[in-house]
């Protein structure tokens, strides 16, 4: 399930489903009703909304809508792709969408990575393959849900199976290409950077873990469910998403950091019974 403002994209799934694997139900929590329904030869692997695209990954096939009418814009084949892996820009204007290709990556500036167990996220220059930074989730192995820029490239955050969320500060150059900082309403000159181990002083002698940076923020969230994060329209504020339904919408401190503060909760599948 993806959240796009009161819309909801609903995909069956679990032992016994309500909907079909195979299909995504466009829900309007206004109306309280099903808007819309696209339907496939294959399972659904993860979808993606913008305020006028929607995207459905399939496990070697992605799929590009029209949000307005749901008319078929674009397929694009990939290569296997059993967990769904996309990710689409969310800026006015322009469309990027990155995903598994045929061939090796085209499209964006900016690539965010995990590392196989979890433990470092790196960010790449995909104009040349550069690395850019890397920052530390933990140092137990995790499975990474979902990666997400703020708008600006300045803050990264980062869901797992830990049941936290973490947001990082990037060291992105605002000049390189492809990244638009000019009307960003943040403050980077008073925006914490993200923690080193109190040992970085060792860097080249210990281990590479006494060195890494830390985020600056997190927030806690119950065991047990998957979560895709991402940044909000209000300045430093973070929206999660669960699979059991659950909606948070965060604040993080830019410059003290620490844990976020909740400024909402919504549970769109176990919605508060009625006062009688």
């Amino acid at each position: 399930m993806l959240f796009r403002c009161n819309i909801l994209a609903i995909v069956g799934g679990g032992p016994d489903p309500q909907y079909s694997p195979n299909k995504v139900m466009i829900w309007d929590d206004h109306q309280s009703r099903c808007i819309g329904e696209l339907s496939f030869r294959s399972e659904v692997r993860s979808v993606k909304l913008r305020r006028d695209r929607i995207i459905v990954v399939l496990e070697q096939k992605i799929f590009v809508y029209n949000f307005a009418d749901l008319k078929l814009l674009h397929q694009i084949e990939t290569i296997a792709n059993p967990k769904g892996l996309c990710a689409v820009s969310h800026g006015a204007g322009s469309l990027v969408l990155v995903c598994p290709g045929l061939q090796k990556g085209q499209d964006g500036q900016l690539l965010v990575t995990a590392s196989t167990k979890g433990t470092l996220v790196r960010v790449f220059n995909t104009a040349d393959g550069t690395l850019l930074q890397e920052v530390r989730r933990g140092a137990d192995r995790a499975e990474i849900y979902s990666l997400a820029f703020s708008s600006t490239a300045q803050w990264l955050a980062v869901s797992s199976d830990k049941g936290t969320v973490h947001v990082f500060s990037l060291k992105i150059n605002p000049g390189s290409p492809g990244i638009d900082r000019s009307q960003s309403t943040d403050e980077p000159n008073l925006a914490v950077t993200s923690p080193a181990s109190s040992l970085s002083f060792f860097k080249g002698v210990l281990p590479k873990y006494f060195s890494s940076e830390w985020s600056v923020a997190q927030f806690h969230l119950p065991e047990g469910s998957q979560y895709i994060v991402a940044f909000g329209h209000q300045k430093n504020t973070v929206v999660i998403l669960g699979l059991d339904g659950s909606f948070y919408r965060c604040q993080f401190d830019p410059v003290n950091g620490g844990e976020m503060t909740q400024l909402e909760y919504h549970n769109f599948l176990n919605p508060p019974e009625a006062i009688l």
